[in-house]
C-alpha cells in the first residue's frame, strides 16, 4: 500500500491529499530516508511524521485497504 494512503486508512493524517503534499514536503521519513508518497508500506517500517513543531513516530503493525474507524488505531504503534 502507498504511504499516502496508508496515513489516511491509519487516520494519522485526515486526508490522501494532505498526506500525498506532506510527501512532497519532505514531512514523512520512513526508516530515517524521506519518501515520496508513492512509497509501499511494509509491517515493520518505521514513520516519522513532522508537522511543525510537532513530531510522532509510529511503527506499522498491520496493512489493510479497509479498516473501521475504532480499528484503524490497531495498525501501528506510537513510539516516543
Amino acid at each position: 500500500m502507498r504511504i499516502d494512503k496508508y496515513l489516511k486508512v491509519t487516520r494519522l493524517i485526515k486526508r490522501r491529499t494532505v498526506a500525498n503534499d506532506a510527501c512532497d514536503g519532505e514531512k514523512i521519513e520512513v526508516n530515517g530516508r524521506t519518501v515520496k508518497a508513492s512509497y509501499q508500506v511494509k509491517v515493520g517500517d518505521k514513520i516519522k511524521i513532522s508537522f511543525g513543531n510537532r513530531e510522532m513516530t509510529v511503527e506499522v503493525l498491520n496493512i489493510s485497504e479497509h479498516v473501521k474507524k475504532e480499528d484503524a488505531g490497531l495498525m501501528y504503534r506510537q513510539i516516543d
